[in-house]
């Protein structure tokens, strides 16, 4: 009795934490910027692209009043469950093997075991798949808590609860999410977190270091959702963004086009080269 009881305690404890968490956002007022209103606009596609300047403590965005709305996560959630298999000890590092399901897919990169961080670097979803349904649902339940990750929903299946469940979460949350990922203060060991933003280096240059991931959900009636997230590391200078695009059956345009939109938010604002 005394043993479920201390379990019902630390299980409210953990909400009420994710809950202030999830309440939480970096600092500052989010301010319409018409230029990058007009990049959106340009896109065709209905979205938002939110920048962060943590020096400045200032959002900039292109269609302001959609940067609370939630939204699946898609694979963007591989930033939070790389964390969470590390965590958990599912997988021990970046150069760990996930192992290929042995199902023939039509991307055939995929068609093999994989590491960690090359499996992140394609957006293998069936390894990652597999990641988290060996982390288990009351663990990333735990985790997702936590942090408060977006509406902290992981029903619809525990394979593809942010790809196709509930789970929900706003270009505003998760740029808070990445601040602390970046600050490491999020309630993972400091390693895990390392080893995690190691992951998400997408590109490197002698003047500024990307971290990203990219998402892309197909929720009934053909409803995409696409995602860019990530940081740019300028030395002292972080700038976060968050871009997420929705459209209904749209054309092999929209893939390309929500990077497109931040790297040309990123470029007006000074923080990428043009």
């Amino acid at each position: 009795m005394i043993f479920r009881m201390l379990i019902l305690f630390f299980g409210i404890a953990c909400f009420c934490a994710g809950h202030a968490f999830a309440q939480s956002h970096p600092p500052g007022v989010i301010k319409e910027d018409p230029a990058l209103t007009a990049l959106v606009d340009a896109t065709g596609f209905q979205g938002t692209v939110l920048v962060y300047d943590v020096k400045a403590k200032q959002y900039d965005a292109g269609h302001a009043e959609r940067a609370n709305l939630p939204l699946i996560p898609a694979s963007t959630f591989k930033v939070f469950s790389t964390l969470a298999a590390l965590e958990s000890g599912v997988i021990a590092g970046a150069d760990a093997v996930i192992p290929w399901d042995g199902m023939v897919r039509s991307r055939s990169e995929l068609n093999q075991d994989l590491t960690l961080q090359r499996a992140f670097a394609l957006s293998a979803v069936p390894h990652y798949q597999e990641m988290v349904q060996r982390i288990g649902h009351l663990r990333m339940q735990h985790y997702i808590d936590a942090v408060g990750y977006g509406n902290r929903d992981i029903s619809g299946g525990d394979d593809s609860f942010w790809l196709e469940g509930n789970l929900r979460i706003s270009p505003v949350q998760q740029i808070d999410f990445l601040k602390r990922l970046y600050e490491n203060t999020l309630p993972f060991r400091p390693e895990v977190m390392d080893t995690t933003k190691a992951i998400m280096v997408s590109e490197q240059t002698p003047q500024y270091t990307l971290r990203s991931k990219t998402g892309l959900a197909i929720l009934p009636g053909q409803h995409n959702v696409g995602w860019w997230i990530g940081w740019v590391e300028k030395g002292e200078d972080v700038t976060f963004f968050a871009t997420a695009l929705e459209a209904v059956d749209p054309d092999v345009s929209f893939l390309a086009t929500r990077l497109n939109l931040a790297r040309q938010s990123l470029v007006h604002l000074g923080v990428l080269p043009e």
